[in-house]
């Protein structure tokens, strides 16, 4: 048909606006929770790129560190993934202790897997009850915050602060676990599970549920590995890497747990692992709790003067702790000259310190390899040519949190 023959026919192909759209999407977006940004370019409603923009936090964690005592540096580490605080904090002050070449007491170590997974469980509930509120779930958000509100009652039963606990100290803890918390632990747990059942009903066979999840966001199992991905999106690719299994630290070795693998890579998958790690992290510390009422009262702090400040009865009551306090404030412990890299099983993944010490009381370096910094890079790869819905769900079970990414 000539040009002509088209006018006159009404085609109208030829005038259609053909362009791309080019979106902003955050950081003031309901999705986004104001840490991060996504410059969106879409045809129609899919993605054909995507780029990402951190840095909106500002959290400055690693000068932080660098300019105060090494005892300072803890409630930085409580605000880097604020929805397991305590794991930073372990990491954090396994990484000093190793500088230090001191071994701590077996109950400490009991105490930190215990007070650990309780902090695991806390954020694989946020990341799965968040998600479903925003994929219009209200129900099953309520179920997991619920969950997560009895583990941040456990939390502040075990150290007394529910979010930023600062209970893990350099050489130990700060102090042993009350003696009623075994029992309120155990119906704690069994309150968790009724309640992972119910979310369990409600979410994993749901037909609009699994619709959104299911063939969306996929990343392979290669290039999780070309990413250095970590955590459980990489286990949901069939990548089966967990430092609690490959390099056992503290009491892991000493307890049973499965390590659940995916085999798809989506977030569907990635749902499904969340929630098996959430009863395994269960398994652990009920395991945790009989090895500790076996044990029977025994030291949970290293009893180096110079390294673990005193406790506060101490202080109050005796003239020779309250000099060991005086002097561990003003100087703080000096760490020998060296360097360290340590690292653990956050929520998120493999949580790294890289510390050095030049023998002073304050530290020369400060590294953090975050999860949720390394997690994020691939987004882009996994929702190209994706809807622009399918965002929303990917970077949810991604869990990018932006204390740990903007660091």
């Amino acid at each position: 048909m000539s040009e002509a023959a088209q006018r006159l026919a009404g085609d109208s192909r030829g005038d259609l606006h053909s362009e791309h759209q080019v979106l902003n999407m955050g950081p003031s977006h309901p999705a986004t929770h104001g840490t991060v940004k996504f410059l969106i370019e879409l045809d129609g409603e899919n993605i054909v790129s995507l780029e990402v923009f951190v840095g909106y936090l500002h959290r400055g964690f690693e000068k932080e560190c660098e300019s105060g005592s090494w005892y300072q540096a803890i409630p930085y580490t409580d605000r880097l993934n604020y929805n397991s605080a305590i794991l930073c904090n372990i990491g954090y002050c396994m990484a000093v202790e190793k500088l230090l070449g001191i071994a701590l007491p077996e109950r400490c170590d009991w105490l930190r897997v215990l007070a650990g997974e309780l902090s695991r469980l806390g954020d694989h509930l946020t990341r799965c009850g968040a998600a479903c509120l925003e994929l219009q779930a209200m129900t099953p958000f309520l179920y997991g915050i619920e969950a997560r509100e009895l583990t941040w009652d456990l939390q502040e039963e075990l150290c007394g602060a529910r979010v930023t606990s600062n209970y893990i100290r350099i050489g130990g803890v700060k102090h042993d676990m009350p003696g009623d918390f075994p029992g309120k632990c155990r119906a704690g747990i069994a309150k968790i599970r009724a309640l992972l059942a119910d979310f369990d009903k409600v979410v994993t066979q749901n037909r609009i549920f699994v619709d959104r999840l299911r063939g969306t966001g996929i990343i392979s199992r290669e290039d999780c590995i070309r990413y250095a991905v970590t955590g459980p999106v990489a286990r949901a690719s069939g990548i089966a890497l967990d430092m609690r299994k490959d390099e056992p630290y503290l009491a892991y070795d000493r307890v049973d747990f499965d390590i659940p693998i995916g085999e798809v890579g989506d977030n569907y998958d990635r749902y499904l692992v969340c929630v098996e790690e959430m009863h395994q992290s269960l398994r652990i510390i009920e395991q945790c709790l009989v090895a500790l009422s076996r044990m029977g009262p025994a030291p949970v702090n290293v009893a180096d003067p110079r390294v673990r400040w005193p406790a506060k009865d101490g202080v109050f009551n005796r003239m020779e702790e309250l000099i060991q306090q005086f002097k561990a404030v003003t100087e703080g412990p000096m760490v020998p000259a060296g360097e360290c890299y340590q690292a653990i099983e956050s929520a998120n993944g493999e949580l790294g310190f890289y510390l050095v010490s030049d023998g002073t009381a304050v530290p020369y370096k400060v590294r953090c390899r975050p999860p949720s910094l390394i997690n994020l890079a691939p987004l882009p790869l996994m929702v190209r040519g994706a809807m622009l819905a399918d965002l929303i769900p990917t970077f949810d079970f991604i869990n990018m949190i932006g204390g740990e990414c903007d660091r």
